[in-house]
């Protein structure tokens, strides 16, 4: 029997990282390869023809549910669930305790379609997190009907955030980030809940010792058609996870550690609990997401507005783009002023020097943040150059 105690969380994502996928652009073509060496099962087509798969592993008591890319350009939880297969695959010690625990359904990319076209939505532009109640969508009734034959005990909701979110007010991004969803409008918390708080809370634990202060905590407006809310409803313990930003980290490749890191803290839980104890207040704890930051803010500029001159601070963010196959991250202008409670990933002073751009003196809403801050500070997409 595996020893859970002496489990080196960082040894073993090194050891089973999937190298074949990187960055954030991961589609079909990129998992096939994998979907074949183990033999993935179709369940399935996306609206425009693309199949669907599922991975059914281990014989153990307690079912997990687990599906990635239901939101086509949210992929590193699709990199960390391909690292955790490669240790179901292993043949360790590892892997034969969790398979004799645990039975696993698993559906890396549920929107294979929207994966290509690098967008949120599907091919009819329906976001599927939000279909949980129509059905309208061919990759909606396959998750269901996955859900309804496999009967979970959990389900692992798996997503990414953007970077403007910051665990609660401390400055830090909010590198993961969970949500056990509400079943009512009341966000009441029933045993059901309380389970996945429990996970969470957990999960929580573990990243701690690796990232402090940088796990955050979703909000949990009830929204019956998300599916989250929907299963959590349906009385099976539900976990949304959010994959968020790392400090410089725009590939996700050292998020995509701390997810992998969260799904085996939380499957060990599991193994080693009966989950009897209320830890909601642990729970609650755990700093809600806040929208408090940009991924550049300029500090101290001088900028001329109409013949005046003043120091503003202003932000630009990034927009992620597909260019031939590949995501290309264009810096753009998104707030002059009114950046109080607000941090950027990268925060550059200017010190009084002035703004110049080929066009105007001052900043504008959407433009590329490519510009000289006086005479020795060039910026371009962004960054110092």
């Amino acid at each position: 029997m595996f020893n859970y105690e002496r489990m080196n969380y960082l040894e073993l994502h090194q050891e089973f990282k999937e190298e074949s996928l990187f960055g954030r652009y991961i589609t079909l073509e990129h998992i096939e390869p994998l979907l074949s060496k183990y033999r993935a099962v179709l369940i399935g087509y996306s609206v425009l023809g693309k199949p669907i798969y599922k991975f059914e592993l281990g014989s153990g008591k307690i079912k997990i549910l687990m599906w990635s890319q239901m939101h086509g350009n949210e992929s590193t939880t699709t990199k960390a669930l391909f690292d955790f297969i490669n240790v179901l695959h292993s043949n360790s010690e590892l892997s034969k305790s969790l398979l004799n625990q645990f039975s696993f359904c698993l559906i890396p990319m549920l929107n294979p379609d929207g994966a290509a076209m690098y967008t949120r939505e599907n091919a009819n532009a329906i976001d599927l997190n939000r279909d949980a109640q129509n059905l309208s969508q061919p990759e909606s009734k396959i998750l269901r009907n996955v859900f309804e034959t496999f009967t979970p005990n959990y389900c692992y909701n798996l997503h990414d955030q953007r970077t403007i979110f910051g665990a609660g007010s401390t400055g830090k991004p909010a590198t993961v980030s969970f949500l056990a969803p509400a079943f009512n409008e009341n966000r009441d918390v029933n045993e059901v809940r309380g389970k996945a708080m429990n996970v969470i809370v957990a999960m929580n634990e573990t990243l701690q010792e690796y990232i402090p202060n940088q796990v955050g905590r979703f909000d949990d407006s009830f929204n019956l058609n998300c599916v989250g809310d929907t299963f959590q409803h349906l009385n099976v313990p539900t976990i949304l996870f959010e994959a968020g930003h790392f400090q410089n980290d725009y590939e996700r490749e050292i998020t995509r550690k701390y997810i992998f890191m969260a799904l085996l803290s939380g499957i060990r839980f599991l193994h080693e609990n009966d989950i009897v104890n209320n830890k909601n207040d642990d729970y609650l704890k755990i700093p809600q997401n806040k929208v408090v930051f940009y991924d550049f803010v300029y500090k101290n500029v001088k900028i001329n507005y109409d013949g005046i001159e003043k120091n503003s601070n202003f932000a630009a963010q990034f927009k992620e783009v597909l260019q031939n196959n590949k995501i290309t991250f264009e810096a753009v202008i998104v707030q002059i002023d009114h950046l109080e409670n607000y941090f950027g990933h990268k925060e550059i002073d200017a010190q009084g020097e002035r703004y110049l751009d080929q066009n105007t003196n001052a900043p504008t809403i959407d433009s590329k943040a490519t510009f000289n801050l006086g005479k020795n500070i060039k910026i371009v997409n962004g960054s110092i150059e």
